[in-house]
Order: C-alpha cells, then sequence, then structure tokens
C-alpha cells in the first residue's frame, strides 16, 4: 500500500492546525475512493482534499 499523498498537497503550517469542524478532533491523512482525505476517527467522517484545499463541511464529509 502507497503512502498518502495529502500532507504533501496542503501547505505543513496548515496541515499543523487543521481540525475537525464537528468537534475539533485531530485529523489524519489518508487516501479514500476519490483522492486525498482528511479522516476523524472521533467522528466517524472523512473531509475530501479538492485542488489541494481541505474541504471541511459537515455536508460534504463521507461516513466511514
Amino acid at each position: 500500500m502507497s503512502e498518502p499523498t495529502t500532507s504533501s498537497t496542503i501547505q505543513p503550517w496548515l496541515r499543523e492546525i487543521l481540525r475537525s469542524p464537528g468537534g475539533e478532533h485531530e485529523l489524519v491523512d489518508a487516501e479514500g475512493p476519490d483522492g486525498p482525505e482528511l479522516r476523524c476517527a472521533e467522528l466517524g467522517v472523512a473531509f475530501p482534499i479538492v485542488d489541494g484545499i481541505p474541504v471541511l463541511l459537515m455536508d460534504e464529509a463521507r461516513t466511514l
């Protein structure tokens, strides 16, 4: 299995401060079915990264 490329698409300073909008939980880099995403294990959702920009909207999140 290959390493996720998510962290290389988001600026390191931004990646350090990103948190889940549903409770400020830590987000984990992952590769989803549609490309890179940030996962929140506590909420059981994954947020897509579109053109290097994380879409941290609960309406756009994919259920894990």
